[in-house]
């Protein structure tokens, strides 16, 4: 969608469009309804044709499940990492997983971590 050199107003919209779905998320369980993917495009100005619009919902609910995973919806928007960005999310998780345990706990993150 957005994959042809995103512009500063692109990454915005993106970003803008990541902190909205967290906001509207009150499960809190990473999905997303028609209405609200709806809802966000309109609101970020990202309108179109019904159409379209159909035509999108049908690319990313794949599972047929009428919600949508953010996950999948940022996927489908910048696709798949190259091989550099790959590389430094491995080296970036083996440095939170001190415990070589495969998952990594919110604790862990916190403690090498601050969004702020």
């Amino acid at each position: 969608i957005f994959r042809e050199g995103l512009s500063k107003r692109g990454v915005q919209v993106i970003t803008g469009l990541g902190k909205y779905f967290r906001q509207i998320d009150k499960k809190r369980n990473g999905l997303l309804s028609q209405a609200a993917l709806k809802e966000a495009l309109k609101l970020f100005h990202l309108e179109m044709p019904e159409g379209d619009f159909e035509s999108l919902w049908l690319i990313l609910d794949e599972s047929k499940s009428d919600k949508v995973d953010y996950g999948e919806f940022t996927h489908a928007i910048f696709g798949e990492m190259n091989e550099y960005r790959k590389a430094s999310v491995r080296k970036a998780y083996m440095k939170l997983d001190f415990n070589k345990t495969g998952s990594v706990p919110v604790v862990n993150v916190r403690k090498c971590y601050c969004a702020k």
